[in-house]
């Protein structure tokens, strides 16, 4: 009987299994030294990772992306700094694994005990976003897992630059360096192996755009923690007010508009429109944010763009706004059940009875009263990354930090018992 030689892509899922026991014999401590040289080692090597980033961007310009992708694809010595940094603040974190989350007794003396440990490899499938390839690495190395990485192939000079560094940089620790694998392949038949290589790989993790994620939830039999795309909402109530309203608009809108957190909707009252017509428009005008509006917003303000069904549906990742004019709350609230991708949606009130309803009713990963839904991300909530934002609820849901890159054991130990 003849014997199938294994894929590449294979070899690289069975070497990361391999790895994973024995990352999972490692300390607390010797995670966090690994990760310590990793960050280190990173911002000594940022010139060769913005030589090779260089490379994506010059390609990318030459194939026409727009400006929000080449943003996420972008570089600089600040960024890799701060991913650098990213993994020092997972080192300085709780260690996920092996914490007794419940214990207790049976009445025939059997200990049992409820124990959290590694999900084992994770499959990182990801587009654009180089800094991922750290982030996603260091997080899956704190909480005990190997890693294989796919990254889009618009990225594909960065990515390799920066597991090369952290390759290296493993030699110097006592985790393997097998525990981190790259496909370098920019063939998609390598993505689509990873979809079905359920003996190997343990959890799939896309991020990305929605074709992307939806590539991999429909297609896979491995298990998916699905990510999600960020048509985020803002809801300016009645009685918010009218300087916090703004200012928060203008960070969800502005700050980093190509961002998955970034506001792409805003939902305003019909009294605070009328109230504030002027001020909103200034305010807009002197952000370059161009609005599409329905036909209240396009009638009463010049220039605005009559929203069509994809203004309402889609993220535009850039300074435009879809706008829309609502009678109550309860308006609000059903066009983002109708258009929302359960991420992240705000309110801006000083009613906190219209608050809670907002709170309770509306179906999303993260929600907001009063503040920007640019908080939805990992570092920002003290998770020191994150791995993804999940818009699913089970297992994990929102920024998925270390506690999510886990899963649960039932421990039990006797002296002889028998059923």
């Amino acid at each position: 009987m003849a014997i199938l030689e294994k894929s590449s892509v294979e070899i690289q899922a069975i070497a990361a299994k391999k790895a994973a026991k024995q990352l999972s014999l490692l300390t607390t401590e010797e995670k966090n030294e690994a990760l310590l040289v990793l960050a280190t080692s990173l911002e000594e090597e940022y010139k060769t990772i913005l030589q090779a980033n260089q490379k994506d961007l010059e390609a990318g310009k030459e194939q026409g992306f727009d400006a929000a992708y080449i943003d996420r694809l972008s570089l600089s010595k600040e960024r890799i700094f701060d991913f650098a940094d990213g993994l020092r603040q997972v080192a300085k974190l709780a260690d996920p694994t092996n914490e007794v989350l419940s214990s207790w007794t049976l009445e025939n003396g059997l200990k049992v005990e409820k124990v959290t440990v590694p999900l084992g490899v994770i499959g990182m499938i990801y587009e654009a976003r180089p800094n991922v390839t750290a982030d996603a690495t260091g997080l899956a190395l704190k909480s005990g897992n190997a890693i294989v990485l796919k990254g889009g192939s618009s990225a594909i000079h960065s990515n390799q630059a920066i597991v090369d560094v952290m390759h290296q940089a493993l030699e110097k620790t006592k985790i393997p360096k097998e525990a981190v694998q790259f496909i370098a392949s920019t063939d998609r038949t390598a993505t689509q192996e990873l979809f079905t290589m359920k003996q190997h790989i343990d959890v799939l993790i896309p991020r990305g755009g929605a074709s992307l994620i939806n590539a991999v939830v429909n297609n896979a039999t491995v298990p998916v923690l699905e990510t999600g795309v960020g048509n985020c909402h803002l809801y300016i109530d009645e009685k918010a007010n009218v300087e916090k309203a703004l200012k928060i608009l203008i960070n969800a809108k502005t700050d980093r508009p190509a961002v998955c957190n970034a506001a792409e909707t805003a939902i305003i009252h019909k009294v605070w429109f009328e109230n504030n017509l002027d001020t909103f428009m200034a305010t807009c005008h002197e952000y370059n944010i161009t609005i599409h509006g329905d036909e209240t917003v396009a009638s009463r303000i010049p220039g605005a763009k009559i929203a069509t069904e994809s203004d309402w549906e889609n993220e535009y990742l850039s300074l435009d706004i879809a706008v829309k004019v609502v009678d109550s709350i309860d308006e609000a609230i059903e066009h983002i059940e109708t258009y929302g991708t359960k991420h992240s949606e705000a309110i801006i009130t000083e009613d906190e009875s219209a608050a809670s309803k907002f709170m309770k009713l509306v179906d999303a990963s993260a929600l907001y009263h009063n503040a920007s839904t640019r908080f939805t991300d990992g570092g920002a909530l003290g998770f020191g990354a994150e791995i993804g934002i999940s818009t699913q609820k089970l297992h994990a849901r929102g920024p998925m930090g270390l506690p999510a890159l886990t899963t649960i054991k039932y421990l039990m130990t006797g002296d002889g018992q028998i059923r």
